[in-house]
């Protein structure tokens, strides 16, 4: 992955407007614009306002996480088509993520992580999560590995 992930957004772009792929083109320039909010976002604090890759993934993420929770209120609310549009745009920013890990992955790195850092408690979770979030960002549904972390502490 030489290229950025900014890099990459933009030459689809401009590949998605030569084919014309309305659903395509609109879902990059939401990532784009993504990333330039949260650029504007950061010089306001002070911050520096370029983005790293893995601040990039932190945004893409979040943007699916979005979207799977607009999918399933449109399914719950018989909008099927609406929830299909979400699905699809999942898939074209997943394009720009590290493929996402399994169940059975999360587990074995959750409990790699556990027997690492001789976690032994509840009190010890937020070690692991942060522990996990350097290792696997960008990779895990954080929200399934929180659960599994429970479990193996609690």
């Amino acid at each position: 992955m030489s290229d950025s992930i900014r890099d990459r957004v933009s030459a689809l772009m401009k590949e998605a407007m030569r084919d014309q792929d309305k659903t395509r083109l609109s879902t990059l320039r939401l990532i784009s614009a993504a990333f330039k909010d949260r650029e504007i976002q950061n010089r306001g604090t002070g911050k520096d306002d370029s983005l790293t890759e893995a601040g990039m993934q932190e945004i893409l993420s979040k943007m699916i996480k979005q979207r799977r929770e607009s999918a399933e209120t449109y399914e719950k609310g018989g909008r099927p088509e609406l929830a299909a549009t979400e699905n699809a745009e999942i898939e074209i920013i997943e394009e720009f993520l590290p493929r996402q890990l399994s169940v059975a992955e999360i587990e074995a790195a959750v409990s790699g992580v556990v027997k690492e850092l001789d976690a032994s408690g509840l009190k010890d979770m937020g070690r692991v999560m942060g522990a996990l979030k350097e290792r696997h960002a960008g990779q895990m549904d954080f929200a399934k590995a929180g659960a599994i972390v429970k479990n193996l502490l609690g």
